[in-house]
């Protein structure tokens, strides 16, 4: 057995064996969470003066958005790992209750468990924000426990998703706990004795202190402050924590606990071992939402048939994309592949026509991502091209590159260009790591893939004026910036063919 207080500092995993089930085991298994599911509403503005009626900053409100938080957000992070979901819970007949589910709806989450009660409202949070500072957050909810006639009807539910068979057969079962009153002691007992009894893990996200409702878990997640608050015993001492934490997983009879620990990563705790992953070090604009993706990385992980060694890294792994990002935004599992083996991306799958690019763009603006932009024909990569590229990349979050397809080169570069066609052309320039998206266009200039796109910032390369570059009146129209940057010296695809012709 390992000494708690001596904890190990990393966990090294077969990282292509995790690979590989990743790709091919996550799409094949299925999770059942059953939780408190909110919306979670954002108001961007700017704040410039404080208001003369009160001490406090006046927000020019400038935009809005809103997403799955709780329960729902934890959904929405296990498909976007590729796995299929099926949801129990509940929300109100309202408003932001339609929202939610049709959220859901849209990521494919199966909703037929979620009742609609018309007695208490939808949970939502709203979130007033200045940049990345949080301004002010408005709560709407009733955490009334809920009723008997309610929650049997929710166990019975329950037990209908846990009886089906063949492809909808769940594989493991998440509860997602934010006490709004859904997860009492009776729906908590009744989904870990059906799931026992069927062989499947059930993995708790807990609050409170009464965590006798999660008996015989086989997984529970708790942060710092909460182990502290149901051990009594104080952070101060990590020893006696951890230990106060073993003890309490084999009275409950829990075979696992996995805590949470900020940016120290996460802890292992077993009945033989403590095992600790640190956290991927990286710039933290939102911790929102965080927490979700570990467990549902966690519930992915086991589902897939992965060990601790590799399961631990990999939700550290997701919660640094997710802190790295605005608002609770779930971890889709190309990013999750890519952080953990950036050799592992496929580049054709950053190859978009312009529909699917408009929405990848909307994405990244609900984000908070400021989206470049260049072109070009990009005929036999060379070095100037790599440092330009490098250069574009610096002017913001995500970097678009539009190439021009073969006959828009021809058109202009002559019936011998281009000597690499548009695919491989498209292949390589995706597959260099400041390039997040390439699109393809056929015409002369790219001002359709511009307007439609609208880009932040808008690169060119060369001795240009502003008003020789195509686009860039559009995009100073939209408030957008056009910048210019020096080429390489004595780089250029005409002088390697010249070369090359010898």
């Amino acid at each position: 057995m390992t000494d708690p207080e001596n904890i190990k500092g990393n966990i090294d995993g077969n990282v292509h064996d995790t690979l590989e089930i990743v790709r091919t085991q996550f799409p094949q298994k299925r999770v059942l969470v059953i939780g408190d599911q909110m919306l979670d509403r954002y108001l961007w503005g700017k704040v410039s003066r404080i208001s003369p009626e009160a001490p406090v900053p006046v927000l020019v409100e400038e935009s809005g958005a809103q997403s799955a938080g709780g329960a729902a957000n934890v959904a929405l992070n296990i498909r976007g790992l590729g796995l299929d979901v099926a949801m129990v819970g509940i929300v109100g007949d309202d408003d932001a209750g339609r929202a939610l589910l049709d959220i859901l709806a849209s990521s494919a989450v199966d909703t037929s468990g979620v009742l609609t009660l018309d007695q208490r409202p939808t949970v939502t949070k709203t979130r007033v924000i200045t940049g990345h500072q949080h301004v002010l957050r408005i709560d709407a909810e009733d955490t009334e426990a809920l009723d008997e006639e309610n929650t049997g009807q929710l166990c019975r539910l329950v037990g209908e998703v846990l009886s089906q068979t063949e492809d909808a057969a769940v594989d493991a079962v998440l509860l997602s706990d934010y006490r709004k009153g859904l997860l009492g002691d009776a729906l908590c007992r009744t989904a870990g004795r059906l799931a026992r009894e069927r062989g499947i893990p059930v993995l708790v996200d807990p609050k409170g202190t009464n965590w006798g409702r999660y008996r015989g878990a086989a997984v529970i997640t708790p942060n710092l402050n909460e182990l502290e608050l149901v051990t009594g015993t104080s952070r101060k001492d990590e020893g006696a924590l951890i230990a106060a934490g073993r003890k309490l997983c084999k009275s409950l009879d829990i075979d696992s606990m996995v805590l949470t620990r900020g940016a120290d990563g996460m802890t292992l705790i077993t009945r033989d071992e403590t095992l600790h992953s640190p956290a991927i070090a990286r710039e933290v604009f939102d911790v929102t939402g965080a927490g979700d993706t570990v467990i549902a990385t966690l519930a992915a992980s086991i589902a897939a048939g992965l060990d601790w060694p590799a399961a631990l890294p990999l939700a550290n792994a997701a919660a640094g994309i997710v802190v790295g990002k605005v608002g609770a935004v779930p971890v889709e599992r190309e990013e999750l592949l890519r952080a953990i083996h950036p050799k592992s991306r496929d580049p054709m799958e950053t190859v978009y026509s312009i529909g699917e690019l408009q929405a990848v763009v909307e994405g990244w603006r609900e984000r908070g991502e400021r989206v470049v932009f260049t072109n070009g024909c990009f005929d036999i990569l060379h070095a100037g091209h790599i440092t330009y590229l490098q250069w574009a990349a610096q002017e913001g979050d995500r970097l678009i590159v539009a190439l021009n397809t073969d006959s828009s080169v021809r058109r202009l570069k002559g019936e011998d260009r281009p000597v690499i066609a548009e695919q491989d052309r498209a292949c390589i320039v995706a597959a260099l790591g400041s390039v997040d998206a390439v699109v393809l266009f056929d015409q002369d200039t790219p001002i359709d893939v511009i307007s439609a796109l609208c880009p932040d910032v808008l690169v060119k390369g060369g001795d240009y004026s502003k008003d020789r570059i195509v686009g860039a009146a559009e995009v100073e129209s939209w408030g957008g910036r056009v910048v210019v940057t020096s080429l390489v010296e004595g780089r250029s695809t005409s002088a390697v063919i010249e070369k090359i012709s010898g």
